[in-house]
């Protein structure tokens, strides 16, 4: 164990704050000295400055399941560096490990547009064939590469989200865009997105550990691919200066989400000069700094050799000094994902206090569900990482085949609320295209399940996007799917109507007009309320049964 120290010379080692009401309550005594001049000294940290060393865990080397990293140890599996050395980042590299981990018949697919796939060759030409037609590029790392069921990698639930069939993809819905959430149109300067009022988005890099076949950013992020020419971000920190000075001069901004791409290919100095940077504007409240690398290249957080994770805990362990919040929002979408590893590097986080969220997207075939979704919220809970948001699949070009209809994640609510702690209790909700920003499923104001269109408001926004309506729309309907048969049934006995030898005469039926009544009781079936001035159309008006308590004359 050591404790940390900012070196000499940080800007954070004096940091000016303006007057503020109530602004020393959320200060710690133990590290920070206030002055007459109301500027803050940086001292030396202590309970709150310690990070505690990576656990020592040990568990089934469940890559040595590929020949080429059959001989690899656990020390050599954490490494960071030997993670991205290995990792598959071009189509040759990966028809190349496909060669070696296939074999040479696959297991049938239930999805009836993949049934001709039966060898490995017939596998390695549709992958070649989805790639070309696919939004984003393929990158894997060993981790994911290694928890992939290549024996079943027709329908194995992490082959879907990385790596895509051509004869698997569905032709886009008319709705689909790159940019399906306007983010280009609602960035104040290039990489700075303002939706909400008082939070904004700040991508820092257009890079990650892996690429996400779902990516919300394709635009965006990664390599070019056969299909979309990227308008990736620039600048560095040439750009971050302008979304800093943005942000310093607008006030109302409390919460900035540090997103990309992926911060975890940020490098450690970076992390912690956005992070100081932010945390020295008295305003700046909330820093939530997103990443996938938990889920997708867990042991670099158990590296001792790495510096990322110590740098990270460092900057947590300072906001909470300044009363401030910076937490990791992380990417879990299916339960096998989850390794001895992952369940490691988590403990490794919590015990050194920092927060951990996940943010999981609704994927058919990968956690449409109600078992799945709730062993992974389950299994996150089990591990210090709370289950924060499950997103319905953005309407983003290339991935028609991955969406589902609104009607699934409204029913998995319905069916898990109340299986599961409510604290952590996912919330299910809507990314609006078009810029609405986040809303719960469940708050659409209209759902047409037969033209498949749902409709939303978000009135919490600025300015003509608060007086919107905003459309999300089902994917086409697909026969994919193959049906189980029913099996040890017994057969249904036919109908042997019995007939009376005599049957009694029946009664001439006359027809019964029955009064439409309404759903609930109306104001004109119980005594007028004690309210004479009370507009007469009040009293014609359904109004629900818990309140028809009022007070009669």
């Amino acid at each position: 164990m050591r404790p940390f120290r900012f070196s000499r010379g940080t800007r954070l080692s004096t940091v000016p704050l303006a007057p503020r009401k109530n602004s020393d309550a959320f200060l710690s005594n133990r590290c920070l000295k206030v002055v007459a001049s109301r500027t803050l000294q940086w001292a030396p940290a202590r309970a709150y400055g310690t990070v505690l060393s990576p656990p020592s865990a040990t568990g089934e080397p469940y890559w040595h399941k590929i020949g080429r990293w059959r001989h690899i140890s656990a020390e050599q599996f954490i490494s960071y560096s030997w993670q991205i050395d290995n990792a598959l980042t071009t189509e040759k590299k990966l028809t190349t490990f496909l060669e070696e981990v296939l074999p040479e018949k696959l297991a049938p697919s239930k999805n009836r547009r993949l049934q001709h796939i039966k060898t490995k060759q017939d596998f390695i030409d549709d992958v070649v064939k989805g790639l070309r037609k696919a939004p984003m590029a393929v990158k894997l790392t060993p981790h994911i590469s290694s928890v992939i069921q290549w024996e079943h990698a027709l329908d194995d639930p992490i082959r879907l989200q990385f790596v895509p069939l051509g004869s698997g993809l569905v032709q886009d819905h008319a709705k689909l865009k790159l940019d399906s959430l306007n983010e280009k149109d609602d960035s104040v300067v290039d990489g700075l997105v303002h939706r909400y009022p008082d939070k904004v988005l700040f991508l820092a890099t257009g890079t990650c550990p892996v690429y996400c076949r779902f990516c919300t950013r394709s635009y965006a992020v990664g390599n070019p691919t056969d299909t979309v020419t990227k308008d990736p971000l620039r600048g560095g920190r040439r750009r971050w200066q302008k979304m800093y000075d943005y942000i310093r001069e607008t006030e109302s901004i409390t919460d900035v989400v540090v997103s990309g791409g992926d911060t975890f290919y940020l490098p450690p100095q970076a992390v912690k000069e956005i992070g100081e940077t932010l945390l020295a504007m008295p305003h700046v409240r909330r820093i939530r700094f997103a990443s996938k690398g938990l889920a997708v290249v867990p042991s670099r957080f158990l590296d001792p050799n790495d510096n990322w994770t110590a740098t990270f805990i460092e900057l947590s362990n300072f906001a909470r000094t300044l009363g401030k919040h910076v937490c990791l929002h992380t990417h879990f979408n299916h339960p096998n994902e989850i390794t001895w590893i992952t369940k490691a590097a988590a403990q490794h986080l919590f015990q050194n206090n920092v927060i951990v969220r996940n943010q999981s997207v609704l994927l058919k075939g990968v956690n449409d569900d109600v078992e799945t979704m709730g062993t992974l919220i389950r299994t996150l809970a089990d591990h210090n990482i709370q289950p924060y948001y499950v997103y319905q699949c953005d309407l983003v070009k290339g991935i028609e085949d991955l969406r589902t209809p609104l009607k699934v994640i409204l029913d998995m609510e319905q069916q898990l609320r109340g299986t599961i702690a409510g604290f952590m209790m996912p919330s299910f909700v809507v990314d609006l295209p078009g810029g609405g920003g986040k809303r719960l499923a469940a708050a659409r104001e209209t759902y047409d399940e037969v033209t498949g269109v749902s409709t939303f408001k978000a009135p919490a926004l600025l300015g003509k996007k608060g007086q919107m309506i905003y459309e999300y729309h089902d994917p086409k309907p697909v026969l994919d799917t193959i049906p189980v048969p029913i099996r040890d049934t017994k057969p249904i006995p036919a109908y042997e109507p019995t007939v009376d030898p005599e049957p009694a005469p029946q009664p001439k039926r006359v027809p019964v007009q029955t009064p439409q009544t309404p759903a609930y009781p109306v104001w004109r079936d119980f005594p007028r309320p004690a309210f004479p001035d009370m507009p007469a159309v009040l009293c014609e008006t359904n109004v629900p049964e818990r309140n028809l308590g009022v007070a009669t004359a």
